[in-house]
């Protein structure tokens, strides 16, 4: 990220603490990640230290400090999720994409993590590919969401 992106976003929340988990927040969407530098020049020009800066990125799961895939697939394992069968759905993910949960690609497209609950508990097993909520989950789904993030598409395939 160029520093004058990076100024914008601080700049929109006045350089003030108050603002440091949104200014990671819009990091984060534009890299995919919120990379060491851009922590260190959060905290040196709101005026804290890096410390609380990155306490603040690894407190929160939803921040990470390694570059992420182009498409991020949460795969839920909550109880509900559990119970009707989402570890087979993770395995499923893990088997087509070719990555252990927690990896990225190597061509940075996908990132596949494991999460506790997205709260449809009624949709199980659920996951969530960029922000889109996909239940009952089944192996044909599966497949066509990892096609979809490697953007292979194949006639008459329906979920």
């Amino acid at each position: 990220m160029n520093l004058e992106m990076l100024d914008e976003i601080m700049r929109t929340y006045g350089y003030e603490e108050s603002g440091v988990v949104a200014m990671l927040q819009d990091i984060q969407r534009k890299e995919r990640y919120v990379p060491e530098a851009e922590l260190r020049l959060v905290a040196e020009r709101v005026g804290i230290p890096a410390s609380r800066v990155y306490g603040l990125a690894t407190f929160y799961r939803s921040f990470s400090l390694k570059p992420r895939g182009e498409h991020i697939i949460n795969v839920c394992l909550g109880t509900a999720c559990h119970v009707r069968g989402g570890a087979r759905v993770m395995d499923k993910f893990t088997r087509d994409i070719g990555i252990q949960p927690g990896e990225t690609t190597p061509d940075g497209k996908v990132t596949i993590e494991p999460v506790r609950c997205v709260g449809c508990c009624g949709l199980a097993p659920v996951v969530v590919v960029d922000e889109e909520v996909h239940g009952k989950m089944n192996q044909k789904k599966v497949s066509r969401i990892v096609e979809e993030c490697r953007g292979v598409h194949r006639e008459g395939v329906q979920a």
